[in-house]
């Protein structure tokens, strides 16, 4: 299980291109504008400005996804958080705004409305939290 990160980006919002450029990053483990961009125009349908790609890198470093490294004339941008962790903290907002609805009978609602595939899964999630909470107090 990917637990939280201790380092959350500053805006967790991703459009099309920022998510695409990320992914290639993740991939990549550290990236310069002319890999992303090779990457991209790989695709022989798909049109892209380098400095589209510019622009993009430079959002995501605002936004707090990704680090950019100056060493000498190369930049080079490599990700703050990995995928599973990114992952774990697109899926904890979720969370946390679906449980900001506040209102019990809303939730219990949407629950009893699940199907079968859901409550074993929702089952199986209850057991894996339960079977790390242990294992946390065992390791105090």
């Amino acid at each position: 299980m990917t637990p939280l990160p201790n380092y959350r980006p500053k805006q967790l919002s991703l459009g099309p291109l920022e998510a695409e450029i990320l992914n290639i990053v993740w991939q990549l483990g550290s990236a310069t504008v002319k890999q992303i961009h090779d990457c991209i125009l790989a695709d022989p349908d798909r049109e892209l400005a380098y400095s589209s790609v510019t622009t993009v890198l430079r959002r995501l470093t605002e936004k707090g996804w990704l680090d950019c490294d100056k060493t000498e004339r190369i930049f080079t941008w490599k990700p703050l958080v990995s995928q599973a962790q990114a992952q774990a903290l697109f899926a904890y907002d979720r969370l946390q705004k679906f449980l900001a609805v506040g209102n019990p009978d809303i939730v219990a609602a949407f629950a009893d409305s699940l199907d079968e595939a859901s409550i074993e899964q929702l089952k199986a999630i209850a057991l894996r939290l339960q079977a790390t909470r242990q294992a946390r107090e065992e390791q105090k």
